[in-house]
């Protein structure tokens, strides 16, 4: 998980992108990108393949060079440094080892490049190859080595040089799931001890909110919404970002009545009719009014499944029943997909605590769906 910026989070770089653009022949990969990404931070750029994200590394790394716009390090522009002189090293998924040098001599190749003294490059390589956990594998070769071990060495060469902005490429797509999950602890413990920016891709919705600081959601070459990983998630901007992170349910509503609320962090709860569900209410800061088409959300975790109908007087409960049409176990949790009405809604529930489980829900049982108002999201004003 992200932690507070601490002293030792100031010894990275400041990186801003203003108006970059890129085609390669007809293709169009980036559209007048800009983003500023903070001294010390861990950034992630997500989206799917072909998004632009890759491309857009690379023209910070200075593998690429854009049609258009600056790539500025603290204010001063790389655009014309070559990327053997830019203050940044690149972590690539392929890991890019030297075959026929050892574990050290892969991590001490740029300081023997530069003629660092042996004592030097002893003392330097042994406390990052500690960094990596690796100190007891120094004189293997690559191929004796685990997949995540290589990616380890890969990330000691790439901070030996003590670059101010690490770029990872997709740095764990190699690997198995269990193995991902460890090197992505990993990843985060190495960026809060050393302090430096990360700029981190990935097409991997899990591992961008694990361990983001911030990310940018891109898609066709454009960033659709840059924030936190709560922001994000909770606060989708467009329906691409609100499917594409995490599961939801998503639908075209047509608003029916909005009235003002005198709470300090909601402005307007706001009654929609669902062509496929019928009207729902939720809670909304968007100046919407009647008539206006807009996308609603709601995530399949804030839906409660049960067999007894709810007893609430709340008013701002929205209540529905429905059948099961699909349940999927998976240990932890379980996904429902429940048919109400024209609707087929993903419900997920977790299981916590046995005793509270209550009965058992079963394939075709008749159910009951509610959430509050707070839960559903209005994501995109459409007119």
């Amino acid at each position: 998980m992200p932690r507070e910026a601490g002293s030792n989070r100031l010894k990275g770089s400041d990186v801003v992108i203003e108006g970059v653009g890129k085609t390669f022949g007809d293709f169009r990969a980036l559209n007048n990108v800009s983003l500023e990404i903070k001294k010390g931070e861990f950034f992630s750029l997500l989206g799917p393949s072909g998004c632009g994200k890759t491309t857009l590394l690379r023209i910070i790394a200075g593998f690429e060079q854009p049609d258009c716009g600056t790539v500025t390090f603290d204010g001063h522009d790389v655009l014309s440094v070559p990327p053997n002189r830019r203050p940044a090293n690149t972590v690539f998924q392929s890991y890019a080892l030297f075959p026929h040098l050892s574990v050290f001599e892969n991590v001490a190749f740029s300081l023997r490049l530069k003629k660092a003294a042996d004592k030097e490059i002893e003392t330097r390589v042994n406390e990052y190859l500690n960094l990596v956990q690796l100190e007891g594998h120094a004189h293997k070769k690559p191929n004796q080595l685990s997949g995540g071990q290589k990616q380890r060495v890969a990330i000691a060469r790439a901070l030996i040089n003590q670059p101010s902005v690490l770029l990872l490429d997709e740095p764990l797509s190699a690997l198995d799931a269990k193995l991902r999950q460890r090197m992505l602890i990993e990843l985060d413990t190495i960026h809060d001890t050393i302090g430096i920016t990360f700029i981190y891709v990935t097409h991997d919705q899990q591992e961008a909110l694990s361990v983001s600081d911030r990310l940018a959601v891109m898609n066709q070459g454009n960033v659709l919404q840059v924030g936190t990983p709560h922001d994000i998630y909770e606060s989708p901007a467009t329906d691409f970002v609100a499917r594409f992170i995490g599961e939801t349910n998503l639908f075209d509503a047509t608003v029916i009545s909005v009235e003002k609320m005198n709470r300090e962090w909601v402005e307007y709860i706001t009654e929609l009719e669902i062509p496929e569900l019928g009207r729902i209410k939720v809670t909304t800061v968007d100046d919407v009014g009647p008539g206006q088409t807009v996308s609603f959300t709601i995530r399949p975790e804030k839906i409660v499944i049960t067999k007894e109908k709810p007893v609430t007087q709340r008013a701002d409960i929205n209540l529905f029943q429905g059948r099961v049409d699909e349940p999927i176990y998976s240990g932890f949790q379980t996904k429902f997909y429940v048919q109400v009405d024209k609707a087929l809604i993903r419900v997920i529930k977790q299981h916590a605590n046995y005793s509270d489980e209550g009965p058992e829900i079963l394939w075709k049982d008749s159910v009951y769906l509610s959430w509050s108002a707070d839960d559903g999201y209005i994501v995109e004003v459409k007119n």
